[in-house]
């Protein structure tokens, strides 16, 4: 399953929407993504799975790149 995480670069600064940066990751669950994004210093905000259409119009961004973690 794919999933989208939304994050901020910076873990020391209250999150801001304009500076909210997304990845896409592989993985069975939430768990999983948390785990596997663990060594990042990311601020997650929030993940969610993504799946047929959604998936579909998200791989037709330019900025869609599924993360090798």
């Amino acid at each position: 399953m794919i999933f989208k995480v939304f994050y901020q670069q910076n873990t020391t600064e209250v999150p801001v929407r304009e500076k909210t940066e997304t990845l896409y990751v592989e993985a069975e669950s939430v768990e999983e993504v948390r785990k596997k994004l663990a060594d990042r210093t990311y601020n997650i905000e929030f993940i969610t799975a993504i799946e047929g259409q959604v998936l579909e119009y998200e791989q037709q961004n330019e900025n869609f790149k599924l993360e090798n973690v």
